[in-house]
């Protein structure tokens, strides 16, 4: 098994950093490769010769992300992780209810779901490019497109780290219905107070 991700994604910390961990057989498969890596870089041999007791120069680290790196997880590790995992979901559900509550709907099945991006179905009427511009001029708010197929079809809501916050949760619905109220819209109210409630249930 392989695992790895990005620093700017839920750890909260600038871009540039790509942590990766390895498995004891995904290590044994890499000893045991026949033909050479072609990247320098991406050899895995070498760069674990780098990591471990040899010391053996590889590449010049980033020093000052790593030290990002570092506070950020310090960050993490003080919170807590059960606790950190209970603020993302319990900020998924508070958005997800007051999304619904606006008689919107969100385009992955509840089983599918995962609390860090929220991704949310355009309604019908609703201009896309002029909502998230609406969104970040006029709330400070950045949400994303959608990708691919659903480019126009769907909005991308992330609420990971430091952003899954209540706080950004009732600002988010209460801009949202305003702006696609704003646009004629047919929208409900009660976003914010379907979201409370789901906070005053904790």
């Amino acid at each position: 098994v392989v695992v790895y991700s990005g620093t700017q994604k839920c750890l909260s910390c600038p871009p540039g950093l790509s942590p990766i961990s390895f498995s004891d057989k995904a290590l044994q498969v890499l000893k045991a490769r026949k033909t050479p890596v072609v990247s320098w870089y991406l050899d895995m041999g070498m760069v674990s010769s780098y990591w471990g007791a040899e010391r053996k120069y590889h590449h010049t680290a980033p020093i000052n992300a790593i030290y990002g790196l570092r506070e950020a997880l310090r960050i993490i590790a003080e919170e807590g992780l059960e606790a950190r995992f209970a603020r993302h979901w319990l900020n998924h559900r508070a958005l997800v209810a007051g999304i619904e509550a606006m008689g919107l709907s969100m385009y992955v099945p509840k089983a599918e779901r995962l609390p860090i991006l929220n991704t949310i179905r355009i309604p019908e009427g609703a201009e896309d490019a002029k909502v998230r511009k609406a969104l970040l001029n006029d709330f400070g708010i950045e949400i994303g497109a959608g990708l691919g197929a659903l480019a126009g079809k769907v909005w991308r809501v992330g609420l990971m780290g430091h952003s899954s916050t209540r706080k950004n949760v009732i600002l988010f619905l209460s801009a949202l219905t305003a702006i696609l109220k704003a646009q004629g819209v047919s929208v409900k109210s009660g976003a914010v107070e379907a979201a409370s409630a789901v906070y005053a249930r904790t």
